[in-house]
């Protein structure tokens, strides 16, 4: 895979999060968060959050596969997508087959890295994937069987 290398963090940090390396920088930032694994999907390093099989994508490396970007690929809350890529089209795009459903295209190879707003954008991310799914409401109980109806 070809990558695009970046400086180290401006700010000092120190170890993986500080790596010059784009793709091992965002590999710390996802592999950080709580319940979080890797592995590769369509070719490309991935993360979910959850376990099992509840667990679900919240980062999707794109590193030239589709087009010649290195980016990452992540839902977003809703009007994020439009905000971000009419802003600042240079970084945030659109990608395939999921942007549809409001995800954004972040690139990683398009000068210096903002590395604060990356890990907000997949702490994000994982946020909205990791919730826990609403609790379904109570059924109503059903008349029961055995019952005398009165007459």
């Amino acid at each position: 895979m070809a990558r695009a290398a970046h400086g180290a963090d401006p700010a000092g940090a120190t170890g993986p999060a500080a790596s010059a390396d784009p793709v091992e920088r965002l590999r710390a930032i996802c592999l950080a968060l709580p319940e979080v694994s890797e592995r590769v999907s369509h070719g490309e390093p991935t993360w979910f959050a959850g376990t099992g099989t509840r667990a679900r994508v919240f980062v999707m490396l794109a590193d030239h596969h589709h087009d010649d970007r290195l980016a990452f690929w992540c839902p977003a809350a809703a009007g994020a997508q439009e905000f971000l890529t009419a802003r600042e089209p240079e970084l945030f795009f659109r990608p395939p087959y999921v942007g549809h459903r409001g995800w954004i295209g972040v690139r990683l190879d398009a000068g210096p890295v903002g590395w604060e707003r990356v890990e907000d954008l997949v702490a994000d991310a994982h946020a909205l994937v990791a919730r826990p799914a609403a609790p379904k409401p109570p059924t109503a109980p059903g008349p029961s069987r055995g019952t005398a109806r009165p007459g």
